[in-house]
């Protein structure tokens, strides 16, 4: 992996990844911008113990643009773009209408109380572009360019790990209208936290309590009780394993686990960032295949949410890299919307059995991969 590093008019970071040095990356961001400023703050919630993050700027960021405006393809004359580069591989870089931002402290004043806490939203969110075809998505890559996006995210976790108050590191990608994508372009995105998210915390409490009562780790007992129950196995490599959980809330969800345990991308080994590239693609393209478009019609692009879960740097010890993959679509042309049990008390109802779902992913026929 070769990386260059740049700034766009603003002052934003942008930094492309290519496979191989010599690659030119000396564009100008030409537009006349503004430099960049954030208002974010996160409030604490006093019942609940969750962080809220209030980013009110956002509501100005853009929103479902024709494909000829697309600020995430590459600049070309007569239209400026985030990417000032006339074609790229991977580029990564600061969001322009971002929820957490370094600059926050600068603007937004602390309050502790007890009912009213509330801090800058001191962190970073990144946009990551995992191809210049703006028509292309993630499953069309090839391992290749799929392993650099692999060391692109490690190499962002990384660097924001780094950063002065940043708690935890999640990357992640967006796919479809559905799930509320805004910008059609294959994409990612990176949120560096000043805080642990209400989920990861939850998984800490739960881990330790499973050490307490075993003397053994939750993930590592886990992975060895899904990896015997092959009714919910979905694929197995020599480093990972992919598997509908137990007790999955989604129609359709996949978790993919290293084998060896591990703490965040960082730790991966050479062999298993070697091989995940290739499971990856063919999770993507079972969940694509899973609702086959009629004869004649446009391939189908199965709407989903592919999420990283990474420890955070501090506390989290007990936990274990791994990806989570779902979709919102439960049948062809139904939707899982979230019932009033689910979005008022968090008690998730699924209509599809997890192994049923399983069965259904192994079956799925990619054609022409």
């Amino acid at each position: 992996m070769h990386k260059t590093a740049s700034k766009l008019a603003d002052g934003r970071e942008l930094v492309y990844y290519d496979r191989e040095p010599g690659a030119v990356r000396d564009a100008r961001d030409e537009r006349p911008l503004e430099p960049a400023m954030s208002f974010s703050e996160i409030r604490l919630d006093p019942v609940l113990g969750d962080w809220v993050t209030v980013a009110a700027h956002r509501q100005q960021r853009t929103y479902h643009p024709p494909a000829g405006e697309c600020p995430l393809c590459p600049s070309r004359e007569g239209r400026l773009s985030e990417i000032p580069a006339a074609d790229y591989e991977v580029a990564v870089f600061e969001n322009r209408f971002p929820s957490l931002a370094l600059g926050s402290a600068e603007h937004v004043a602390a309050h502790e109380d007890p009912l009213h806490t509330v801090r800058p939203a001191a962190g970073r969110c990144e946009v990551v572009c995992f191809t210049s075809d703006h028509d292309a998505s993630f499953a069309d890559l090839d391992e290749a360019k799929a392993r650099l996006v692999l060391d692109a995210w490690t190499d962002r976790t990384a660097e924001l790990s780094a950063l002065p108050g940043v708690r935890q590191v999640y990357c992640f990608e967006n796919r479809g209208e559905e799930i509320g994508v805004t910008l059609g372009h294959p994409h990612g995105q990176i949120y560096a936290f000043p805080f642990v998210a209400p989920r990861t915390a939850k998984m800490i409490v739960r881990a330790e309590e499973h050490r307490a009562r075993t003397g053994r780790n939750l993930f590592e007992d886990l992975l060895a009780t899904e990896q015997g129950s092959p009714e919910r196995l979905v694929l197995r490599g020599e480093h990972w394993v992919a598997f509908v959980p137990f007790a999955a809330r989604w129609p359709y969800e996949v978790h993919l686990y290293p084998k060896r345990r591990v703490a965040d991308l960082t730790a991966l080994d050479e062999a298993e960032r070697a091989e995940f590239p290739g499971l990856y693609l063919d999770l993507l393209r079972r969940f694509d295949a899973l609702f086959p478009a009629a004869p004649g019609a446009a391939p189908n692009r199965t709407p989903y949410i592919a999420a990283w879960h990474q420890a955070p740097a501090e506390g989290g010890g007990e936990l274990a890299l791994h990806l989570e993959l779902f979709t919102v679509r439960r049948a062809p042309g139904k939707l899982k919307y979230l019932a009033g049990v689910e979005s008022g008390l968090d008690a998730f109802v699924t209509d599809v059995s997890p192994e049923a779902a399983a069965a259904r992913l192994r079956d799925a026929a990619t054609p022409g991969r």
